[in-house]
């Protein structure tokens, strides 16, 4: 097949560190083009592919200073990929619905997968203006909100099965991984880990929206027993949560589906997390970690961590979530929507 992969443009792909969408993007990617595909991937200029590049901006917009509307280059990128549609059997977006508008304009079929969370009152009203725009969801949690919108599969997030080597976790500790925001909660994680008497690291950035939250609500929270390392990535991530005891995900919000989880579990890395969105379909309770209703209840969990099996955990996560998995099920479904749009036709 010749595939469009339509990456945002925030970060590069794949990220130099924080960036959960732009990470699954270059993982789709680079499987698709080990699986035969002719790929061009629309992202920023400073991605690293196997597939042919087309760059919507000279670098990732979120750590270059000079930008101040995002939004323009995202504009530009759209045109790209309007001048080249008819080249390719299928448009796989991940811009979310700023690309909606290509369904209706171009000639070769779209679909969209869409990352983030489904619950805000806007959306709706775009969905109804886009009916027949094709979407995937990354967990069947994340379609509740628009249940009327029209899914064609839900394809849960996976990572190379190499990319991380199982852990002792036995560093002392208890990880907090991600951005911190309001939803996330780290406030949460850091009461849940004091009340059981463990130490907390936090690995997190912190994006410009939210420095007022931090300095007001979360800097003030440090002290003994929580340590803040800051935006991490790459091997430094991989020992972070593999010498972790646990994994805290006490998040208050939909999650759409979480991919420090996953690759908590590729760590043998057990999960703590609040029972919210994707995440009893993503945990096993009781086996790959606990999922709780309240930051209590996470605490017990806590002081029963040790029951759970990290070989269990490390095994979990080959069964279900490995990026060659998630690319197969892209490529079926796929298949499936070019082999269904042949028979209409036909």
């Amino acid at each position: 097949m010749r595939i469009a992969q339509v990456a945002p443009l925030y970060e590069r792909v794949p990220p130099r560190l924080y960036g959960g969408t732009e990470r699954i993007v270059s993982y789709v990617t680079e499987g698709l083009v080990r699986r035969g595909h002719d790929v061009v991937l629309f992202a920023s200029g400073d991605s690293k592919t196997s597939a042919t590049l087309v760059p919507g901006s000279p670098r990732a917009l979120r750590l270059d200073a000079k930008i101040r509307d995002p939004l323009a280059y995202h504009v530009v990128q759209l045109k790209h990929v309007i001048e080249r549609a008819a080249e390719f059997d299928i448009i796989h977006n991940h811009m979310d619905y700023l690309t909606f508008p290509l369904v209706a304009m171009s000639p070769t079929p779209v679909v969209t997968t869409l990352h983030g969370r489904l619950d805000l009152p806007d959306l709706p009203a775009v969905f109804a203006a886009y009916g027949d725009a094709r979407v995937i969801s990354i967990s069947d949690a994340q379609r509740r909100p628009l249940p009327h919108a029209d899914w064609v599969a839900t394809v849960p997030h996976g990572v190379p099965a190499d990319l991380y080597s199982p852990g002792r976790g036995k560093g002392g500790y208890v990880a907090f991984l991600g951005r911190i925001s309001p939803e996330k909660r780290v406030d949460a994680a850091i009461a849940v880990a004091r009340a059981a008497g463990i130490p907390l690291r936090i690995a997190a950035k912190v994006d410009k929206v939210d420095v007022d939250y931090f300095e007001r609500e979360i800097r003030p929270l440090f002290g003994p027993g929580v340590e803040f390392l800051g935006e991490i990535g790459g091997v430094a991530k991989a020992k972070f949560l593999g010498e972790a005891r646990a994994l805290l995900f006490p998040i208050d919000w939909p999650e759409p589906f979480g991919l420090v989880m996953i690759e908590a579990l590729a760590c043998g890395t057990p999960v703590i997390a609040r029972r919210r969105g994707s995440v009893p379909e993503v945990l096993e309770d009781g086996v790959t970690g606990f999922v709780c209703d309240d930051e209590e209840a996470m605490v017990a969990a806590l002081h029963r961590i040790d029951t759970i099996d990290r070989a269990a955990c490390r095994r979990a996560f080959e069964r279900r979530f490995t990026d060659e998995r998630m690319v197969g099920r892209y490529e079926q479904t796929f298949t499936r929507l070019l082999e269904g749009l042949t028979a209409r036709c036909a």
